[in-house]
């Protein structure tokens, strides 16, 4: 079974979904796959940690959650928090290459608990490097937009085609699933694999704000 997960890295809430997919799918004949989608891309207004919003939402949503979920992270202080169109396009090249989970992981750990800039080619080069990518060949690819293209044919299908509105989406069969869902309903819905379409709302981030 191929389960479908969108996402962004600067979303907490993807970063915290993760961990109960991967609980749910551990011991299971079961493929992730990642795409693309940007919260904040380029003419939107960029967010700060400092912010009223961010603030409100970390205390009241993100952090409560994180520690029922027993997930260690922390609230970047880099301000404006990075737009991701370069960090989607090292997962790209990475996923080209056999490491798209690896980066994928790296680039989630990075930013969540380690508070790097991630929209910084230099950090996205290093991070490459760890999981076992060219960084030389990254930081051109980069540079050179190679990927940018490829990035935005899978961007406009989760917009246009999947109609993703918020993040994390998770697609199993035909099941659509929004925001952080727990584990238990994680494994209901991949043990029943549906063929309805019945949407589980969670904890997710969308354009205008993160609930």
């Amino acid at each position: 079974m191929k389960i479908t997960v969108y996402s962004d890295f600067v979303c907490p809430f993807c970063f915290l979904g993760k961990q109960t997919l991967h609980e749910a799918v551990k011991d299971k004949d079961v493929e992730i796959e990642w795409k693309p989608f940007e919260l904040r891309p380029e003419g939107t207004q960029p967010l700060s940690p400092k912010s009223q919003y961010i603030q409100q939402g970390w205390k009241m949503s993100v952090e409560p959650l994180a520690d029922r979920l027993g997930v260690k992270m922390m609230l970047p202080e880099m301000d404006p928090h990075p737009r991701t169109q370069k960090t989607h396009e090292g997962f790209q090249f990475a996923k080209e290459r056999g490491k798209g989970k690896e980066y994928v992981e790296a680039v989630f750990q990075a930013f969540w608990q380690e508070g790097k800039d991630i929209g910084n080619v230099d950090v996205l080069a290093s991070i490459a490097e760890e999981v076992g990518l060219e960084r030389e060949k990254f930081t051109e690819a980069l540079q050179n937009g190679d990927y940018a293209q490829a990035h935005q044919v899978e961007l406009q299908h989760a917009y246009r085609e999947a109609n993703v509105t918020a993040v994390p989406t998770i697609i199993i069969g035909n099941r659509k699933l929004q925001g952080v869902q727990p584990k238990e309903v994680l494994e209901q819905v991949i043990a029943e694999q549906s063929t309805g379409h019945d949407d589980h709302s969670g904890q997710a981030c969308g354009i205008d704000a993160c609930e």
